[in-house]
C-alpha cells in the first residue's frame, strides 16, 4: 500500500505570519498529505477536535445545599445570648437587634413561605404606615387612631409622585383601589416593595385592624431556603427572647403545613445572631448547666 509522503517538520520561524502557516496547512489537507504538524494539545490536524464535541451540561441542584449538623457545636439560648452580648459591648441596648435565621430543607424554585407576625414583645415600634383611603371617611379616622402616619388619597398620590415617600408600609382600602391604579404609583412604589396588592394582603377592607397588626409587627419571607426575622432588641431578657422565638417558630410551622400539599419543607437549623455578632446554632434548650443566671443577661 502506497502511503503519501511524510512532510518533514517545518520550524514555525519559517512562517512570517499566521496567514502563511494556515495557508500551508490548508494546502496539505486538500492534497491529502500526511503531516506531522500537531497542535499544542498533541492532536494532529486530522483528529477530530474536542471543541467540536457538544459540551456536557452540569446537572444543577434541585435542592439547597445543607450541612451536616451531627458534629456541629450547638448552644442553649442563654449561652448564645452571652456570647452575642460580648460582641456588642459598648453599644446602646436598643440599637443592635437579635436576628433569628431558620434554614429549611426545601427544593429550589418552589413555593416560598411569606407572612406577617406580631411578636409578643414588639421589636420595631417606629414603623411608619401610609393608608390610602377617602380622607373624610370613617376608615381614615380608624387608620389615624390605629397609628397611621399618612392618610388620604390625592395628597398621598402627590407626595409619592414628588418623591416624598416618608413611610415604611402602604395599605390601600378596597374603595380606593381604582384611584390608586389610575394614579400610576406602581412604577414608583413597586421597585421599593411598597405597592399595595391584594395578593400580599395590603389591599384590605378594614384598614384600622390592618394598621394595628402592622404597628409593632414584623414581616418574614423565605429567601434561598432561609427565613430571617429580627426577634428582639439587645436589651430584652432571655425570657422575652424565648417567648418571641416560640411565637415565630409556631407561625413558621403553620406556614409550612399550609404548603404541605404543594411542597415538602422541613426545619433544618435555627441560628441566633445580632447586628455585629456571628451566628450561633441553637439546640432548643433554654439554658445549660454552665449558663449564667438570666438576671445577668438582662443587664446590658
Amino acid at each position: 500500500m502506497n502511503m503519501p509522503p511524510l512532510v518533514p517538520r517545518i520550524p514555525l520561524q519559517h512562517y512570517r505570519t499566521s496567514v502563511q502557516l494556515n495557508a500551508h496547512l490548508l494546502a496539505l489537507r486538500n492534497a491529502n498529505v500526511r503531516t506531522s504538524v500537531r497542535y499544542a494539545s498533541g492532536k494532529s490536524i486530522g483528529d477530530k477536535r474536542e471543541r467540536d464535541q457538544p459540551k456536557k451540561k452540569r446537572k444543577s441542584r434541585t435542592v439547597f445545599k445543607q450541612y451536616d449538623l451531627k458534629n456541629a457545636e450547638k448552644f442553649s439560648l442563654c449561652d448564645a445570648m452571652r456570647y452575642i452580648q460580648a460582641f456588642e459591648v459598648g453599644r446602646p441596648p436598643n440599637s443592635p437587634k437579635y436576628d433569628l435565621a431558620v434554614r429549611l430543607r426545601t427544593i429550589k424554585n418552589g413555593p416560598t413561605v411569606r407572612n406577617r407576625l406580631r411578636l409578643p414583645h414588639a421589636v420595631n415600634t417606629s414603623l411608619r404606615i401610609c393608608v390610602i383611603c377617602p380622607p373624610d371617611s370613617k376608615h381614615a379616622e380608624a387608620a389615624k387612631n390605629a397609628g397611621a402616619s399618612l392618610v388620604g388619597e390625592e395628597t398621598v398620590f402627590d407626595a409619592i409622585k414628588d418623591g416624598r415617600i416618608d413611610f415604611d408600609r402602604c395599605i390601600c382600602h378596597q374603595d380606593s383601589t381604582q384611584k390608586m391604579n389610575k394614579a400610576g404609583l406602581g412604577r414608583i412604589l413597586g421597585p421599593r416593595g411598597l405597592m399595595p396588592s391584594a395578593k400580599f394582603g395590603t389591599v384590605v377592607k378594614d384598614v384600622g385592624a390592618s394598621v394595628k397588626g402592622l404597628v409593632g409587627g414584623s414581616e418574614y419571607r423565605e429567601r434561598n431556603g432561609v427565613l430571617r426575622l429580627a426577634i428582639g432588641q439587645l436589651g430584652f431578657t432571655p425570657e422575652e427572647i424565648q417567648t418571641n422565638i416560640k411565637a415565630f417558630m409556631s407561625e413558621v410551622k403553620k406556614d409550612i403545613a399550609l404548603l404541605s400539599d404543594r411542597v415538602n419543607k422541613e426545619i433544618h437549623e435555627v441560628v441566633l445572631s445580632s447586628t455585629n455578632a456571628p451566628g450561633f446554632t441553637l439546640n432548643g434548650e433554654f439554658r445549660s448547666p454552665n449558663s449564667p443566671p438570666t438576671r445577668d443577661l438582662s443587664v446590658f
